[in-house]
């Protein structure tokens, strides 16, 4: 049997040093003390609970929502909220609450598409644009500046009004307006990783631009990735309820939160408090969930 080539120390060249963790238990222990320090975290556990509450209602919603969130009944439309009807009924008399807890199904699926959407986009153009630092490279970056320039709802209002309103609009819509924002943050990480020494190695053992960009310096610059992932998220949340209120996000007979405000507004002169009330704190309980994840991610994975 043809024996192991052993190196002058009289091991093999591939041996791992006895007493030093591997790179994947090393990646283990990283994680643990990431999550430890999370779940140490007031306001990650706090926002985690608010996120977990509206995900549940996503998902299940309609089993567990008091009344059917889609049924009308004129007899019963504006009644303030009572032990029947907790947040009250808005005009066709249909039960807020319910349409509150099944009306989060629609934006945490826009949302967060749009954001994977953004995200995706966005990482790879920051690896680009950082790794190559030509004209190529800061013409890329020059041009998502100028996009960066463009309100996010007028550029989205613009162009859901030339391809018309659907959830699929929406999604790309904000996915490739919030991408140079996520590049941008990419870029200035992958320019501050190009010139270490685990680039040149990389380099010097004959990898592709490609495999450097992607096996090389996206695992050291995933924190800021996930962290802008994160913040977008908030803002995607806010965008899509904001779009809607204005009628070019989701469409009816949707329960939306969004769209439930445009219905209602107008009510308030009439005192009809609960008809608005109960889906502007859903929208903003969510997005604050969303921050305080963010905030915590940012000081955990960025101290």
């Amino acid at each position: 049997m043809a024996s192991e080539a052993i190196s002058p120390g009289g091991e093999p060249p591939d041996a791992q040093p006895p007493g030093e963790p591997g790179e994947a238990a090393l990646a283990d222990t990283r994680l643990r003390d990431t999550l430890h320090l999370l779940l140490r975290s007031p306001s990650f556990v706090a926002g985690a609970l608010i996120l977990v509450w509206w995900i549940v209602c996503a998902l299940a919603g309609p089993w567990f929502a008091p009344h059917d969130a889609y049924a009308s009944d004129p007899l019963s439309s504006l009644l303030p909220p009572d032990p029947t009807h907790w947040c009250g009924t808005d005009q066709l008399g249909r039960d807020i609450c319910s349409r509150v807890i099944v009306g989060a199904r629609d934006i945490l699926t826009i949302a967060p598409l749009a954001t994977l959407v953004g995200t995706l986009a966005g990482a790879a153009l920051g690896l680009v644009t950082g790794y190559f630092e030509g004209a190529f490279g800061t013409l890329v970056a020059r041009t998502l500046d100028a996009v960066l320039a463009l309100p996010l709802v007028i550029v989205a209002l613009l162009v859901l009004a030339a391809v018309g309103a659907s959830n699929l609009a929406v999604v790309l819509v904000i996915g490739i307006t919030f991408a140079p924002l996520i590049a941008r943050t990419v870029r200035a990480a992958v320019l501050a990783e190009r010139h270490l020494d685990y680039v040149a190695a990389a380099r010097l053992r004959g990898a592709n631009a490609f495999a450097v960009m992607f096996t090389e310096i996206l695992p050291n610059v995933w924190p800021p990735i996930v962290v802008e992932g994160t913040v977008r998220l908030g803002y995607a949340i806010f965008a899509v309820a904001t779009l809607s209120f204005l009628g070019f996000g989701i469409q009816p007979p949707s329960a939306d939160w969004g769209l439930a405000l445009a219905e209602s507004y107008t009510l308030l002169a009439g005192g009809a408090w609960w008809t608005v009330a109960f889906d502007a704190l859903a929208i903003a309980s969510l997005v604050v969930a969303v921050n305080l994840i963010a905030d915590s991610l940012r000081e955990v994975l960025q101290s």
